[in-house]
């Protein structure tokens, strides 16, 4: 059986046409260099025609990409050594640039992250970055964006995961803050003291006033000391009354 030529050159046309289907998702798009030429537009999503060897396809993904930096060695503006790790958000928003600009924008972003991470933190105290780590977030954002832009990457997020301090450092923190601490407890218990010398002062200026006040507190105190049924009874003597025998009995 002798196949004709016709066949074979359409079988052959058949099978190289089917090849040069490709199906892209939505959050894919097709990069194209037709004889090696970058195509105006990126192509995609959906059914696209690709006749190798004339064009080459690269395919980019659009989705957000998270990536986790690992921990970095830093050492801080007041020379505290510790290790940082962060999460950097970012996506493709220009595919054309993502393919031509840089060889591999996610190993690209991945290095930048880092070496960005390790200078920024490395300018900012350890107080400013276990405190205010959302305003050295937005730095780090805005200069990773800012380096990422020229690739056609937007950096949406950076976070801060973890502060890895050193265990001497930690022990220090620890006792300032119980320090702290107790500063507050002394002042909150002097105030206290000073507020009640001050009722006090002014309770005893009020009694002072009336003759019989005095009096009539001892009785109130002698109702309250009997009413918790103790055994022991205190009445309290007036100095007033121990100087008035005193003289008495100096003039005897």
């Amino acid at each position: 059986m002798i196949v004709s030529p016709v066949l074979i050159l359409a079988a052959v046309l058949v099978l190289y046409l089917i090849s040069s289907i490709h199906i892209l998702r939505e959050y894919e798009r097709g990069v194209v260099f037709r004889l090696g030429k970058l195509l105006p537009q990126p192509k995609g999503p959906g059914l696209i025609l690709v006749f190798r060897p004339i064009d080459a396809l690269v395919k980019v993904r659009l989705r957000t990409v998270v990536h986790d930096v690992p921990p970095q060695d830093i050492i801080t503006r007041d020379n505290v050594s510790v290790k940082v790790n962060a999460v950097v958000y970012y996506r493709v928003i220009d595919p054309r640039r993502a393919v031509v600009e840089v060889e591999d924008y996610m190993y690209a972003t991945s290095q930048l992250a880092q070496t960005t991470l390790r200078s920024v933190l490395g300018q900012a105290e350890l107080d400013d970055l276990l405190a205010s780590r959302e305003r050295l977030n937005q730095e780090l954002q805005q200069i990773l964006d800012n380096q990422t832009d020229p690739w056609g990457i937007k950096v949406s997020a950076v976070e801060v995961k973890h502060v890895d301090l050193p265990e001497n450092m930690q022990r220090a923190m620890a006792r300032q803050a119980e320090a702290e601490r107790e500063k507050r407890a002394k002042i909150i218990h002097a105030e206290g003291e000073l507020i009640a010398s001050e009722k006090l002062s002014q309770a005893a200026a009020v009694l002072n006033m009336q003759a019989g006040a005095m009096t009539l507190r001892y009785l109130q105190t002698l109702n309250e000391i009997a009413a918790e049924q103790n055994s022991t009874i205190v009445f309290p003597l007036p100095i007033q009354l121990l100087e008035l025998l005193g003289k008495a009995a100096g003039s005897a």
